[in-house]
């Protein structure tokens, strides 16, 4: 890695991904941190902790420092971004004392406190200066919209811990709305849509895998209609016990979180400017995050509002690959995005 080069961060609640411009897509690791539940002592990060979500001893404890899209605990994402800052730089960035500059993704209508929480975190790991940037509007610098243009656009952006809906035009956003509903909903709503129906437990990452196998917003038709077998802990004896799942109850089982985002998308539609909305229908709806690639989301979206919607070919980099590339867009997006320089001394 040159030491000059500046690097964008998705700091999202399932996955952290950093972006660099020469190098594109650098590291994409689940935000999870293990640590000694006394010491505080680190012990894994990224991947590596993942595979220990309900496998630790008891002295183990492997936390999401983020949630909901927002800093949950300070001293751990510091911690975290610092981990994984250090993977990417290599022997020579520690070796130089480099000090990047960050671009990071935050969700749309985040507190003051929340915003300085994430300045201070990318500050103290040793970063020489951060800008914020709002995750919609970096998911379409990513995906490609040409968003300086006095034109609307419109994105949906369904991360881990929360779904952004944005209009964008002149390179700013005009109308949003911030959901604390995404990817980590739908699972919790597998969870207890399994446990009420079949008296049976599962853990997360089960239920992450049962949406991704047999899971959809809707079914076009029955060929679409998947089976997995799923594995948990009968709440009635207390042992191991195998259920089968298809995508119509998935679908049943999502049906409360997906009705959220759309309503969300609908309400953010109904106060956009007229012009705009004839622009959106003209240019249709882009998808980004890990959550549209749920089967079946865009086109529930697209009969619900009549307006044409495309998933992004990077839906999941988009707003990692749209922080870096901001780096080179500041003076276009101007007040756009927040400054560690101006922000923090306030």
């Amino acid at each position: 890695m040159r030491l000059s080069e500046d690097i964008g961060i998705d700091l999202g609640t399932a996955t952290f991904l950093i972006y660099s411009k020469s190098r594109g897509l650098v590291l994409q690791e689940p935000s999870v941190i293990a640590m000694a539940r006394d010491s505080k002592q680190v012990k894994a990060v990224g991947e590596e902790a993942y595979r220990m979500i309900g496998r630790t001893p008891g002295g183990i404890v492997a936390v999401r420092p983020i949630k909901d899209g927002v800093i949950a605990d300070e001293g751990l994402t510091e911690k975290m971004i610092t981990m994984f800052l250090q993977k990417v730089q290599g022997s020579a960035g520690r070796l130089f004392g480099f000090k990047p500059q960050l671009m990071v993704g935050v969700p749309s209508n985040v507190s003051d406190v929340e915003k300085r929480a994430v300045l201070r975190a990318a500050l103290n790991s040793n970063a020489k200066r951060a800008f914020l940037i709002e995750e919609p509007l970096a998911a379409a610098i990513g995906a490609g919209l040409k968003i300086a243009e006095p034109v609307g656009s419109m994105v949906v952006d369904i991360g881990g811990g929360s779904t952004d809906v944005a209009v964008i035009s002149l390179g700013g956003i005009v109308v949003s709305e911030s959901m604390r509903v995404a990817g980590n909903e739908f699972d919790e709503s597998i969870i207890r849509y399994v446990r009420r129906k079949h008296n049976v437990l599962i853990g997360e990452r089960t239920a992450e895998e049962i949406k991704v196998k047999v899971g959809a917003a809707m079914l076009l038709d029955d060929a679409e209609n998947l089976t997995a077998e799923v594995r948990g802990r009968d709440l009635v004896n207390g042992l191991p016990k195998t259920i089968s799942l298809d995508s119509t109850d998935v679908v049943e089982a999502l049906s409360e979180p997906v009705t959220k985002i759309v309503e969300g998308v609908k309400r953010v539609l109904e106060i956009t400017p007229p012009e705009l909305v004839s622009d959106i229908i003209d240019r249709g709806i882009v998808m980004t995050g890990g959550g549209s690639l749920l089967r079946n989301f865009d086109e529930l979206l697209r009969q619900t509002t009549g307006i044409p919607v495309a998933v992004a070919e990077n839906a999941v980099e988009a707003v990692a690959v749209g922080t870096g590339m901001a780096l080179e867009m500041i003076p276009v997006l101007g007040d756009s995005l927040v400054s560690s320089d101006n922000y923090l001394r306030r």
